[in-house]
């Protein structure tokens, strides 16, 4: 019964995600709404990210930040990211199908380096670190689509782009 609910509660915030994936406007990748903010390519590519750590809490019993790298190119083509979004979500959702409850309470940790950021229950990392940090950056996904006037998909309910008038 566990299992379910995390796997509910993971496949619906990914199913949401990818419907504001769908809306990115290939000619603004490189737009950013303040100098200290990620251009609109490179936090879609988080988003992208953000899935290969989830899969990685699955597969590993840590992961070590000191060995990937701080940024990657971000993807420019709204099809290569629905492509690479798609293709992890398929690989989360293999492991998720394949892991037990005893599996997703055992200990996971966050690491770089020798320095442990945190230790947590499989399940609860891929909660936090994995789902909710999404969640996060997909609601600055929607203030930046908001912000070039593209209508916005609603997440938990109608946006004010779906309401009828």
């Amino acid at each position: 019964m566990v299992k379910q609910l995390i796997v509910g509660d993971i496949m619906y915030e990914l199913t949401t995600t990818r419907r504001i994936l769908e809306r990115l406007p290939e000619e603004h990748m490189s737009w950013r709404p303040h100098e200290k903010s990620m251009a609109l390519g490179e936090l879609a590519t988080h988003l992208i990210n953000l899935l290969n750590w989830q899969i990685a809490i699955l597969q590993y019993p840590d992961f070590d930040l000191s060995t990937v790298p701080l940024r990657r190119k971000p993807l420019e083509k709204q099809s290569e990211i629905l492509e690479e979004f798609d293709a992890n979500v398929g690989k989360l959702e293999k492991l998720l199908v394949e892991c037990d409850e005893q599996s997703l309470g055992e200990e996971w940790m966050l690491r770089h380096g020798d320095h442990i950021i945190r230790r947590e229950p499989r399940a609860m990392a891929l909660r936090t670190f994995g789902i909710s940090h999404m969640v996060h950056h997909r609601a600055q996904l929607g203030v930046y689509l908001r912000l070039l006037d593209i209508p916005v998909p609603g997440f938990y309910g109608p946006s004010a782009d779906e309401e009828t008038q």
